[in-house]
């Protein structure tokens, strides 16, 4: 006896394994909505610019691994929302911007770097100093913008380790009772006085501009304090944040699980049940199609295909559509050739129904059970087809999937170097997403298979 949807419905609701499958899912969907909430997609096409993650750290580890040391390791902090205060004497006109940071770390910060885009005319005077809590000021470093008769925009980067920030420290070696040698910004501005350990405490990072005559506007200024340590997942060898990474892997995981497993499953329902319902010479012919494409080595071609064609990640989409419908169509058909005996079907021949209408009103909607649990089995197969593709470098690099995530890991030598953080959220996402569908397809097959249901 065929069940309706409803009556699927309410045995689903009932199945344990099922029910955490779709909680799964729901996480999923909710991670793919923080993906596109957290990180715009400017963010994700970036991914493969350099340029983007150049004020990352590389290969740093999680932030949260802190919590599990006694020794706290420099976290990467990047600090992008200052205090801005202006000032105006006379023709003289000051803005000011102000970092704050609470170092409580047991190691130097690797480096610091200021960052900046202005918009002026004339030759503004940039000036940096940093104020510790016990009460030691630092200028840092004192430079004139390249003069501007129009107005103009400016972009520079400040590093601690320029020769102008190290001359501006150099006159407070009397302030310190031991050699530095060789001379570290870092060393100078976090070391305690009488030894060459960290002063754990507040910092304070401030920036004065200084314009005469004109107004100085500056559009985005960043301070980033360098370190060990960085994020929920920390970042890669080419200074990525792996969280863009693996949030936005988690759309395009479900896009292609969800696109490949649908067209297939729909392609191959229509195709068995027309040969099925048709028989004699049209079912003979149709069928021996789909014994030729279902010998043939799906992965083999789909590598040749991606190297000859493109690997476009619509394109490795389309390919697995063409090789994932044949299965279902084999059992579609067995399924018609039952379903077209029965006397309904047999009654709307009778009333001259034409074969499409028969197909889709009497015979299709039976098959609706069947249909969401091969949907559900189907969607884990593409994400790993897809993925190992991806791990071979024959996926689309411009997307952020989870295989390629993967790939560039395993071309880094991540493994061999230890860089877990890289390898394991990647491999547990594909596992775990793989895992709910099959358990969605499972609690579907229990409860539209006779056998199994009884």
């Amino acid at each position: 006896m065929s069940l309706t949807v409803n009556q699927v419905a309410q045995e689903f609701s009932r199945n344990k394994i099922g029910l955490v499958g779709i909680g799964i899912i729901v996480l999923l969907f909710a991670m793919s909505a923080a993906a596109v909430i957290i990180y715009p997609v400017q963010t994700f096409k970036e991914w493969n610019n350099p340029v983007s993650w150049i004020t990352y750290p590389k290969s740093s580890l999680p932030a949260w691994v802190n919590y599990f040391l006694a020794e706290k390791i420099p976290e990467h902090k990047i600090l992008q929302n200052p205090q801005v205060a202006t000032q105006t004497i006379g023709e003289i006109s000051l803005t000011s911007y102000r970092f704050d940071i609470d170092y409580n770390y047991d190691g130097f910060p690797s480096d610091f770097i200021y960052e900046y885009s202005a918009k002026y005319q004339g030759a503004p005077l940039l000036q940096i100093s940093v104020m510790r809590h016990d009460g030691l000021e630092f200028d840092l470093s004192s430079i004139s913008l390249p003069k501007s008769k129009a107005e103009t925009e400016y972009h520079q980067l400040i590093f601690s380790t320029d020769d102008s920030v190290k001359k501006s420290l150099r006159k407070n070696a009397d302030k310190f009772s031991f050699l530095i040698d060789p001379l570290s910004a870092e060393d100078v501005v976090f070391s305690k006085t009488d030894s060459n350990s960290i002063l754990k405490g507040h910092y304070t990072f401030q920036v004065n501009l200084y314009s005469v005559g004109s107004k100085v506007s500056i559009k985005e200024s960043k301070f980033i304090l360098g370190g060990k340590v960085y994020g929920v997942i920390g970042t890669d060898e080419l200074r990525r944040d792996l969280l863009v990474g693996l949030l936005w892997g988690t759309p395009l995981a479900l896009f292609i699980g969800i696109t490949v497993a649908v067209g297939s499953v729909v392609v191959g329902l229509i195709y068995g049940v027309f040969a099925g319902y048709k028989g004699k010479r049209t079912d003979e012919a149709m069928m021996r199609l789909n014994d030729v494409i279902y010998a043939l080595p799906a992965l083999p071609l789909l590598i040749i295909l991606a190297v000859t064609i493109g690997n476009s990640i619509f394109l490795i989409v389309g390919f697995l559509m063409i090789f994932g419908w044949v299965g279902v169509a084999k059992v579609s058909r067995s399924m018609a050739l039952q379903i077209k005996t029965l006397q309904y079907v047999e009654a709307s021949k009778m009333m001259g129904q034409k074969d499409i209408k028969i197909i889709f009103k009497h015979i299709l909607p039976q098959l609706l059970p069947y249909t969401f649990a091969s949907i559900a089995i189907a969607v884990p197969a593409a994400i790993t087809t897809e993925a190992g593709l991806s791990f071979l470098g024959l996926g689309d690099p411009t997307f952020p999937t989870w295989g390629q995530i993967l790939h560039d890991a395993n071309s880094f030598g991540a493994a061999a170097r230890g860089l877990w953080w890289w390898i394991v959220p990647p491999g547990v996402m594909i596992a775990v997403t793989g895992l709910a569908f099959v358990f969605i397809g499972n609690a579907m097959d229990v409860i539209v298979n006779p056998r199994l249901r009884r």
